[in-house]
């Protein structure tokens, strides 16, 4: 398994395997594991080698966005065509709307934290688990990509090209033309 998850432990940075709960894992749960492993590797922090690669195409190819077999086929994703995809696809939330034991590979929900207008786009992060200290997975402009807590988030962003706290917005994908996740395994009766 890669060692790639970066925690910190008393000072200083520690190696440890991306371990999902697996406990109520599907099949999509585990490819968004295995896109997150491999934009890791890729990406890592220490090693920043696609510098080019926009937060945009980090977070839409982990969410399986585009039909592609790996990261390195993905075509990259402009600031433009990221709002395009954002308008047409997700739909804006409060934080309080995203479950507190919210985990990205044991639900069929999915979430971005969308920093920046929404109609320009500074930045993307995937809302990967909520009881995480660090829930957001995203690849920062400089630094290649990790997990974050949203005060790095806030440190990173705030104050960049106008960017205030009221710039941090939530998303979840939109289901249209299929059953929400949230209804699978309900029964509707209508009555006329």
């Amino acid at each position: 398994m890669q060692m790639n998850l970066r925690h910190e432990v008393a000072g200083a940075e520690t190696s440890k395997p991306f371990q999902p709960r697996t406990v109520k894992m599907d099949h999509e749960g585990v490819l968004i594991s295995e896109r997150m492993a491999e934009i890791m590797s890729m990406c890592d922090r220490n090693n920043p080698i696609y510098e080019q690669i926009s937060s945009y195409s980090v977070a839409l190819y982990t969410l399986g966005f585009f039909d592609c077999p790996d990261f390195m086929s993905f075509q990259d994703v402009s600031d433009d065509e990221a709002a395009g995809i954002l308008n047409a696809n997700f739909s804006e939330i409060d934080f309080d709307e995203i479950p507190k034991n919210y985990h990205i590979a044991e639900s069929k929900e999915r979430y971005l934290l969308v920093i920046g207008d929404p109609l320009f786009p500074k930045h993307f992060a995937v809302v990967s688990d909520r009881r995480s200290s660090r829930p957001y997975f995203s690849k920062l402009p400089f630094f290649g990509t990790g997990y974050d807590s949203m005060d790095e988030l806030i440190k990173e962003f705030a104050g960049i090209d106008g960017v205030t706290l009221d710039d941090f917005h939530f998303y979840q994908k939109d289901w249209y033309g299929q059953i929400p996740p949230s209804c699978l395994g309900k029964i509707y009766i209508v009555k006329d």
